[in-house]
């Protein structure tokens, strides 16, 4: 402005009555709250308990308002091609008060700018030697083409760069909107920062927590404490949490959790979800439930929601908490639409019941649901482990569609001192326990006398009845032979029976024969033990197989050789448990 001004200004009272209406609409302004921040002394990013002070300090220096004298002061001349300072590049008043050096009182169509910068506000305190400034109404900060700020209440350091914005905060950058009522943003480092409370609006996704952090040059905002993250397909909770707003892309880095609308739920403490895709990888012993009590853990999951596909590595649980069965293995696949899902390498499967559990190994296990039936199912080498039941065979299947274990490929069962082995095994079962076994093609039961001794039965097809965890009843249809040694009651041997027929009935009580019933009537063949030839002993086609019988949970693991056999002195070859010793080895075959 010319000096001119100021003699024009003495002539015009029309103009100094309208100065003087504004200076008693400044010292109005102090009774808002929103608006009572302007200091005498400029605060940059200072504590609470400081602001307040000042505040306080400045109410107490404008008592007395119309008693101030207030200036007009020109526009400074300036170079306006300086990065660093900043500068008042336009407003329509502008007043110093003797009581405040070093503070300019702008007001009406307010603009600063520093380097590309610019801020707008209704008024403000410029402190021109210290680079700073106080803007109060209406506040926008523009940075570059892209980001803009907005707030009541601005406390800017033009030396450090650094902001501070209070009251109806919001920060906008390519579609990214960032709300809170105190915001501290950092020009240098490009990064805006809150502590009570924020929410981040980016597309589809709602994201608020307590704390807050977000950099738009590299469109990422981090997230502390009380973190919830709302899409319309799921909610996502969190302690720390990371997200890219220009991916969609959440990084978890703390206890996480999401529900997904079909109640799908993941749990995790690492790892990431791609909110655009639905695609996740989940580490650390993540978590995938399904509503239908199925659950997926692992080291490392990589989950596709849309699809409903889970591939899982190392340590890999599929657990069935309706069917209490569960899933073992070092991979793992789980469809959710299709209700299937796989184990391999290392695989098993342990079903628990009230009385006792299941152990089962094989190269792959499966479990399949569909509307209404649960199957299970096991691929290669399959061996299993009960206390009252072992088993091995190439594949298996179970369905509870009718409750029966279907069993293929040489397999054998064991019980107690009863080996029971065919083409093809079926075990019918009732409430989880066996009621009766029917074997089919080459049905072939052996149970052991004493050390040398075995009764055997063969025949086309067997059935085995149980109760009570024991088999009392054998019947044998189609060229059944039979052969073994009755005793006295007091265990006394008798002898050697031999029979052939061609049905045959066998009774078990107390774990020994107690009767044969052969159908059509055929009469057998008694030999008293001193005339019983060793090479008599068996019938054609006898495999006493205990080398091959799981011993333990840990046995089925041992893979045993096709041909192995007590007979052939086959022996084992161990995967994942410690190989036996020759002293381990030698005491096994005896």
């Amino acid at each position: 402005m010319k000096p001119e001004f100021f003699k024009s200004f003495n002539r015009h009272i029309v103009l100094l009555g309208a100065l003087c209406l504004f200076l008693h609409w400044l010292v109005a302004q102090q009774t808002d709250p929103k608006l009572s921040f302007p200091l005498p002394k400029h605060q940059t990013l200072t504590s609470p308990e400081e602001l307040i002070k000042a505040k306080v300090d400045r109410e107490a220096a404008f008592k007395g308002g119309a008693q101030q004298v207030l200036h007009p002061v020109p526009l400074p001349k300036i170079n306006k091609n300086s990065k660093s300072f900043v500068f008042l590049e336009k407003a329509d008043v502008m007043l110093t008060n003797p009581a405040f050096p070093g503070v300019q009182i702008i007001s009406q169509n307010v603009r600063f700018r520093q380097d590309n910068t610019y801020l707008y506000c209704d008024s403000a305190y410029f402190y021109e030697q210290e680079n700073s400034l106080d803007a109060f109404g209406n506040v926008h900060m523009i940075q570059g083409d892209t980001l803009n700020l907005y707030g009541d209440v601005l406390f800017y350091d033009g030396n450090s760069k650094q902001a501070h914005l209070k009251y109806n905060v919001r920060m906008e950058n390519k579609g990214t909107i960032l709300t809170t009522d105190s915001l501290l943003y950092d020009r240098i480092v490009n990064v805006g920062y809150y502590t009570t409370g924020g929410r981040i609006t980016n597309g589809d996704n709602v994201l608020t927590s307590l704390i807050g952090q977000y950099y738009p040059t590299t469109h990422t905002a981090y997230f502390k404490t009380a973190v919830k993250l709302v899409n319309p397909d799921f909610v996502m909770r969190s302690d720390t949490l990371q997200y890219d707003t220009h991916s969609g892309v959440a990084t978890i880095v703390g206890p996480t959790n999401i529900v997904h609308k079909n109640k799908t739920t993941i749990t995790s403490t690492s790892g990431w979800y791609d909110t655009h895709t639905d695609h996740s990888q989940l580490l650390n012993r993540s978590i995938v439930r399904n509503p239908d009590g199925r659950q997926l853990t692992a080291d490392t999951i990589f989950y596709d929601k849309k699809q409903g596909i889970g591939n899982a590595y190392h340590n890999v649980e599929i657990n069935d908490t309706a069917q209490q069965v569960t899933l073992y293995g070092h991979y793992g696949y789980y469809d959710d639409n299709k209700s299937y899902g796989f184990v391999t390498k290392h695989a098993q499967l342990v079903q628990r019941s009230k009385e006792d559990t299941l152990y089962m190994h094989a190269d792959t296990l499966a479990m399949l649901k569909d509307s209404t039936f649960k199957s299970a199912k096991g691929f290669h080498n399959v061996r299993f482990f009960r206390s009252d039941l072992q088993g091995k065979c190439d594949s298996i299947f179970y369905s509870d569609r009718d409750s029966v274990m279907r069993m293929y490929g040489l397999p054998v069962l064991w019980s107690d001192e009863q080996q029971i082995s065919g083409e093809e095994i079926h075990a019918y079962s009732k409430n989880k326990e066996i009621e009766h076994i029917h074997v089919i093609r080459a049905a072939f039961a052996i149970q052991q006398s004493d050390s040398i001794r075995f009764n055997q039965i063969s025949g086309k097809d067997l059935k085995a009845y149980i109760r009570n965890r024991e088999i009392y009843r054998i019947d044998v249809s189609g060229n059944s032979e039979s052969l073994y040694f009755p005793r006295d009651k007091d265990s006394t041997l008798i002898g050697m029976n031999t029979t052939q027929s061609s049905f045959l009935t066998m009774y078990i009580k107390d774990k020994k024969v107690d009767k044969i019933i052969l159908r059509p009537q055929s009469n057998g063949t008694l030999y008293p033990p001193e005339k019983t030839k060793k090479d008599q002993m068996f019938l054609k086609n006898y495999n006493w197989k205990e080398a091959t019988r799981p011993k333990n949970k840990e046995d089925i693991f041992t893979f045993i050789p096709k041909d192995a056999s007590t007979n052939s002195g086959g022996r084992r070859k161990q995967i994942g448990v410690k190989k036996t010793t020759e002293k381990e080895d030698k005491k096994e075959k005896k």
